[in-house]
C-alpha cells in the first residue's frame, strides 16, 4: 500500500492546479491558431507542445530531472541555448541565408521606415520604467515592440534573464498574431485612397551591390551598435554566403537544416519555459500587456513615418503608407499582410517586396537597438 501511495503522489492528477490547467489550455490554443488558423505553425507548433510539456504536473526537486528548471534534466540541457544567446545568433544566420536584400538596395530611403517602427521599443521601455521594472528589465521588455524573437530572447538573457520566459512567449505570440493585430491599425491610420497608391517598380540591383551589402552592412551597423555584433554578424554571414555564388551549400544548410533545427529547440523550451510554478505571475501578465502596446505602437510609427515620408514626395515618388506597417521585424508576415491588405483594395497593386524592403531592415533595427541597450545598460566597469 506504502508503494502504491507513493506511485498515486507522483503521478500528474495529484499535482495537478488550477495554475497548470490554465497553462495547458494556453498551450492547446497555441497550437489550433497553428494548425486551424495557419498562424505561424513553424513557431505556434513547438511552443505550444512545449507549453504542453512543460506543464505536466509532477514533484519537483525529488531527483526526477523533469522540470525545464531542474539541474540535469535534458530540457534545462536544452534551454542552455536559450539562456545563453546561443539559438538567436543562428536563427539570424538562417535568416541572412535566406533573405534577398534588393528591395532594400533599390531604395535605401525605406530603411527610415524600419527605423520608425522601433519607436516602439524606446516607449514601452519608458512605461516598463514607469510600472516599477528595473531598468534591465524595462530595455528587455521594451523589444518586444520590434516583433523579432531571438532578439527579444538574446538582449533578455544578457540583462533579464528572471523574465526571459514571460518575454520570449510574449514576442513569438505577437510574432505569430501580426495578421490579426496589424490590419485594424493599417485600417485606423489610412484613408481608402492611401491604401490604393500604386509604388514604381524597384530598379534591378547589381550582383555587386549584393556581395557588398553584408559587408558594408556589418561595418555600419556594427561599429554603432558593438552589442549586436552576435546577431547581426550572423546575419550579414549567412547574406554573404548567398549572394556570393560560391557557397551555395552552406547557405542551403544555414537557410534550411540549421534553421529548422534551431527553430525546433528554441520553440519547444520556450515553451516549456512556462512551467507554472514559475512562470504565472503578475510580472508575466504585465510583460504580455506591454508587449502588446509596443507591438501596435511599432506598427502605427511605422504607418504614420511612412505619410510623413510623403509630406516631402513628388506625386510619382510617394509611398503606400500601409508598407510602414513592414517595418517591425516579423519576416516575412507583416511584409505579407501589407500585401494582401493592397490586394483587397486593388488586385492589381502588388506591395509585396516593397512592403519586405522595411521589413528586413526592421530586422536590422530591432538587433541594432538591443545592442545600444546593452551598450547602455550591461554594467562592464
Amino acid at each position: 500500500m506504502e508503494g502504491i501511495n507513493q506511485f498515486i503522489r507522483f503521478t500528474g492528477f495529484a499535482n495537478l492546479t488550477i495554475e497548470h490547467v490554465v497553462m495547458l489550455c494556453i498551450g492547446l490554443i497555441f497550437i489550433y491558431l497553428a494548425i486551424k488558423k495557419e498562424y505561424e505553425p513553424l513557431l505556434l507548433v513547438p511552443i505550444g507542445f512545449g507549453i504542453l510539456m512543460g506543464n505536466i504536473p509532477f514533484v519537483e526537486h525529488v531527483g526526477l530531472q523533469i522540470g525545464l528548471y531542474e539541474d540535469g534534466s535534458v530540457l534545462n540541457y536544452l534551454y542552455f541555448g536559450v539562456m545563453k544567446g546561443i539559438y538567436p545568433p543562428l536563427i539570424f544566420l538562417g535568416i541572412g541565408a535566406m533573405t534577398d536584400f534588393s528591395a532594400l538596395l533599390s531604395n535605401p530611403k525605406l530603411m527610415l521606415l524600419g527605423a520608425a517602427a522601433q519607436v516602439g521599443i524606446f516607449l514601452t521601455f519608458m512605461a516598463a520604467l514607469a510600472l516599477g521594472f528595473s531598468v534591465e528589465q524595462a530595455a528587455a521588455i521594451g523589444i518586444i515592440g520590434g516583433a523579432d524573437g531571438p532578439t527579444a530572447i538574446f538582449l533578455s538573457s544578457k540583462l533579464a534573464p528572471e523574465l526571459l520566459g514571460a518575454i520570449a512567449i510574449a514576442a513569438y505570440s505577437y510574432m505569430a498574431l501580426v495578421p490579426v493585430i496589424q490590419p485594424p491599425i493599417i485600417k485606423l491610420l489610412t484613408s481608402k485612397e492611401e491604401r490604393q497608391i500604386k509604388m514604381k517598380p524597384p530598379r534591378a540591383v547589381t550582383k555587386l551591390e549584393k556581395m557588398s551589402f553584408p559587408i558594408v552592412g556589418l561595418f555600419l551597423t556594427t561599429f554603432i551598435s558593438p552589442g549586436a555584433l552576435p546577431l547581426l554578424g550572423m546575419l550579414f554571414f549567412g547574406n554573404l554566403l548567398k549572394e556570393s555564388g560560391v557557397t551555395k551549400r552552406l547557405a542551403d544548410t544555414a537557410a534550411k537544416p540549421l534553421i529548422d533545427i534551431v527553430t525546433i529547440l528554441l520553440g519547444l523550451t520556450v515553451g516549456a519555459s512556462t512551467q507554472a510554478t514559475q512562470f504565472l505571475t503578475k510580472e508575466s501578465i504585465m510583460i504580455f500587456v506591454l508587449g502588446a502596446i509596443s507591438f501596435m505602437i511599432a506598427t502605427a510609427g511605422g504607418v504614420l513615418f511612412a505619410k510623413f515620408m510623403n509630406l516631402f514626395l513628388k506625386k510619382d515618388d510617394k509611398l503606400n503608407p500601409m508598407i510602414g506597417a513592414a517595418g517591425v521585424s516579423a519576416v516575412p508576415d507583416s511584409a505579407r499582410v501589407v500585401h494582401m491588405l493592397g490586394l483587397a483594395e486593388d488586385s492589381s497593386n502588388y506591395l509585396l517586396m516593397h512592403a519586405m524592403a522595411p521589413n528586413v531592415s526592421g530586422v536590422i533595427g530591432s538587433a541594432v537597438a538591443a545592442g545600444i541597450l546593452m551598450g547602455f545598460l550591461l554594467k562592464v566597469f
